[in-house]
Order: C-alpha cells, then structure tokens, then sequence
C-alpha cells in the first residue's frame, strides 16, 4: 500500500513537472525561437539593409524614449519623496488615486490628451478658443510620462517602506534638517530603484505603438512603424525586423536590471516600521519642490480621468456640457454584451490559469529546490523583458503551421493572454512562497503525504492572499492588454481595449471615453470583490 503510494506519488510529481515544462517551452520559448529563425534565416530583407532604411525611425524612438525616461525618473522621485513629508492618511489618499490610474488602458492618456487639447479640446478650443495641432512628439512624450509614472512610484514606495527608522530617528536627534535627511538618506536608498524605473520607462516607451499611433502624427517610431507593417502593409517580415530592433535594448536593459533588482532585493529586510519615522517637517527645498511636482501630477491625473468620465456623460451644446445619454447611445453600436462578457471571461481564465501555473512553477523551483524550474522561470520572464507586439508576432508565426495550428482561433488569444501573466506572476509568487516555512512541507512528507496533500494542506492556504492578489493583477492586466494581442483576435471576437483602441483611431472619442469609464470600473468591481473576500477570510 505504502509502495503504490509512493509510485502514485511520483508520476504526479513528474506528470507535472513535465507538463509545465511543455506549456513553458511550447508557448512561451516556441514563439520567440520562431520569430528569430523566420527573420535571420527564411530571408527576406537583410538586417543590415533594414536598418539603413530605418535610421531615421530608430533616431526618433530613442529621442523619445530617453526623454520620456528622464521627464518620468523625476516626476516619480518626486512623488515618492513627497510621501515622506505626509501623514499616513494623505499618503493612503495619493496611493489610491495612483492605484486608480493604474487599472485604466495603457492609451488612455493619450484620449485624454486628445478631450483636452485637441483641436476642439475642452481646454484648448472650449476656455482659449484656440485650434492648436496636438500630434507630435511632444505629445508622446508628455503621455508617456504621465502614463509611465504610476507604476514606477509604486516601485520606489516599496523601497521607502524598507528604510531603517533607526537612521532617520538618529538623523533627527543629531539635528539634521527635512534637506539633509532626504539627501543624505532617503535618495541614496532610492538609488537602485530609480536605476529601475529608469531602464523600465525606456524599454516601454521603445515598445509602445499606440501612444505614437495615436497622438504622434506623421512623427513615426520604430514601434508605430512595426504596427503599420502589420495592419496595413500585411508585412509579417518587416514588422519581425522593427520587433527584433525593439528587443536588443530591451535585453540589454534587462541585464542591468537584474543587477539593480538584486541590490533592491538586498536592500529590503523586511523592515516597515520606517513608516513610524516619517512625516519630516514640511520644509527645504526637496519639499517644496517634490509639493510642487506632484501638484502638477495630480492636477494632470484628474484632468485626465474627468474629462474622460465627462466625455462619457455629456454631451457639448453652445459652448457648455449637458449630461446626456448620447455616448452611451453611440457607444451599443460598437460594443455589445458579448464583447464586454468576452472580455470579463478571458481575464477570469487568464487571471487564475496564469497564477497557478506561476505558483506551481515556484513551488517546484523553492520547495523542491529544482533548477529546471528555476531555467523555466527565466524562460517565463520573456514576454515582460520583451515588446509585447513581439510576443503577438511570435503566435503567428509559431502557431500558422503545423503541428500546432491555432490562428484564428478563440484558443491562441487566451493561450497568449495566459503565458504573458506568467512573468509577474512568477515574481509574485517568489515573493509569497519564500516567507513560508519549509518545516511543513518536510512534516507532510515525514507523514507519509503525496505531493497533492503538500498542495491542499500547506501550499495553497498558506499562499491565499498572495494568489488572489497575483490573480487580481492577471485579471486587471488582460481587462487594459492590447500588445501581444492585437494582431490574433479574429473579426467578431474583439476585446474591449481593442475596440476602444479602433474607435479612438475614427474620432469618436465619446465612444472611446465610454469604454475607458467601463473598463475601469470592472476592474475597480474586480478589486473590491477580491480585497473584501481577503478580509472576510482574515476575520474568519
């Protein structure tokens, strides 16, 4: 009995230890190989001749995303330095609103920049009664910082959160000034992180075609051109070509972040009473000059989000807004509730799909201490370091020819949509599995457990929380995705972010403000269903 046990207990592990090496190699290795071997080896265009043609493009995605990259490294020290000065009740306010801005589309900046300043904007045309063209680089660059600028003070807020208390209180107690404190304390331990935010706004502003597609006018990037081979020229090649150029930065800067992301991982011992040391007085330049950038931040964030909730809603006549139930209107001739149940049901199966595979790949690289897993982990991380139209383009090539032949179909969206969670998520649940104590997986097996009795008695409950907010983060990322996605959705079976992103390319902004206001609120809806079970389950 024990011995069938044992053998039972084996083919689990191995049945799946093999398939998640499948599934992370078919879907996630396959498509990259395959995107390299038809660019540099089927033929076509050469390297060399393509990028000759392309220097011009190439010369304006660096000048953009360099800029973008310093506009958003200082707006975002200035948010995370701005905190230290707050109470803990203003500090909860100002993350809220970030957090808001974060389950919004990745374009709706760039709407916003449209409702507000555009040539019949509410500001430009409405109060000025000017006309002014809003398209450029200019435009780009603006929206991509304040569109990049959330995520990364997140990233620095969790590095403030580490700092020792016992520094700032000895700081004090020696007599040193708000100034001296921040400069000699608070940005020194800011550091690595801000080396991070830096190589992540410009991997991403290299990467991002709808900002440029949107507001950039005839100013083309790399990324924008990438977009057009596809969409208009039918140019698979070329547009592998653009996404292969796209990428070697993007691996570059992924080495140096592994380095920047050790020394933050080292940074952090665990340590969040720091909070207990802070707020500094409100004095000194760092002060006023953090104060004075978020205002602008802020005031810019609800400019931006009011003017997309009053494009929803109203409608303008005679110079003045009335509330009107027109967008609305207009808006069922676009999307129905097929789209929005579509929509809704890729994130669920995404969201949960993509979360147990990454916690049962770190549950075989940590508790079981496996260093394939750990090798597919890596592997896992692709579709983060990378553009995400080059995670699209490499479904089309991998999946259009035997033995697999999936374009076209509902499977390769949800396949593509799964595997792309799988990099954060991996992180994620890094983080959660290795506060747990690895006494209780040893006190099952002692006990004669199976490999499922470790997963149903230890892992899972012990891991809850962290593997619903990994699922919520799933879920909110496939609601506001469009990259890696845009070129597989077949006629008929649009997502709510792509439709969004055709009715902003005709014009309707109305339409588009409509659909940003809904995808919002699901994941709003989303989030509080999932922070309120956490609570009831915490009580319980």
């Amino acid at each position: 009995m024990v011995r069938n046990r044992r053998i039972i207990n084996r083919l689990t592990d191995k049945s799946v230890y093999l398939v998640i090496s499948l599934v992370i190699l078919i879907f996630i290795f396959y498509p990259y190989a395959a995107i390299f071997f038809a660019a540099f080896i089927k033929g076509g265009t050469s390297y060399l001749s393509f990028l000759r043609g392309h220097v011009i493009l190439l010369g304006h995605s660096v000048f953009v995303a360099v800029l973008t990259m310093v506009l958003s490294l200082l707006v975002t020290v200035a948010l995370a330095v701005i905190q230290v000065f707050l109470h803990r009740r203003w500090r909860s306010v100002l993350r809220l609103i970030l957090l808001v801005t974060m389950v919004a589309p990745p374009f709706v900046t760039s709407l916003a920049y449209i409702n507000l300043f555009g040539r019949r904007g509410m500001i430009t045309y409405g109060l000025l009664h000017l006309s002014l063209n809003p398209y450029g680089p200019q435009g780009i660059i603006l929206m991509q910082t304040v569109s990049f600028s959330s995520l990364n003070a997140f990233v620095l807020l969790s590095v403030i959160q580490t700092i020792d208390p016992a520094l700032i209180n000895s700081a004090r107690s020696l007599g040193a000034s708000p100034t001296a404190i921040v400069h000699d304390i608070i940005l020194p331990a800011l550091r690595p992180g801000t080396m991070v935010v830096a190589l992540i706004s410009f991997i991403r502003s290299l990467a991002d075609f709808q900002t440029p597609t949107i507001i950039g006018g005839s100013y083309q990037v790399l990324a924008s051109a990438g977009y057009y081979a596809m969409i208009s020229l039918g140019n698979l090649h070329l547009a592998a070509l653009i996404n292969i150029t796209l990428a070697i930065p993007a691996v570059a800067g992924f080495f140096v972040y592994i380095h920047y992301g050790r020394s933050l991982t080292l940074q952090q011992h665990g340590l969040t009473a720091s909070q207990g040391a802070f707020p500094l007085a409100k004095r000194g330049w760092y002060w006023y000059g953090s104060l004075l950038v978020a205002v602008i931040f802020y005031l810019v964030l609800v400019l931006q989000y009011g003017s997309i909730f009053m494009n929803a809603v109203a409608e303008p006549e005679m110079g003045h807004y009335h509330l009107s139930l027109q967008p609305l209107y207009q808006t069922s001739f676009y999307v129905d509730g097929g789209t929005i149940a579509r929509t809704v049901g890729y994130s669920l199966i995404a969201g949960f799909l993509g979360s147990l595979l990454s916690f049962l790949i770190i549950y075989y690289r940590q508790v079981r201490r496996s260093r394939w897993m750990q090798l597919m982990e890596m592997v896992g991380t692709l579709p983060y370091i990378l553009p995400g139209t080059f995670f699209g383009l490499g479904y089309l090539y991998a999946f259009s020819t035997k033995p697999l032949v999936m374009t076209g179909t509902t499977a390769i969206v949800l396949v593509n949509l799964i595997f792309k969670q799988v990099a954060f998520s991996t992180k994620a649940a890094n983080a959660v599995v290795s506060r747990l104590p690895m006494t209780y997986f040893k006190t099952v097996r002692d006990l004669g457990g199976a490999t499922v009795a470790e997963w149903r008695d230890v892992f899972f409950p012990l891991t809850r929380s962290g593997f619903a907010l990994t699922f919520l983060n799933g879920f909110i990322s496939t609601m506001t995705t469009i990259g890696s996605i845009i070129f597989l959705v077949h006629p008929g079976q649009e997502l709510l972010t792509l439709v969004m992103f055709d009715v902003v390319q005709q014009n309707e902004y109305q339409v588009a403000s409509v659909i940003a206001c809904l995808i919002i609120l699901i994941c709003l809806v989303a989030a509080g269903v999932i922070f309120g079970a956490l609570r009831l389950s915490r009580k319980d």
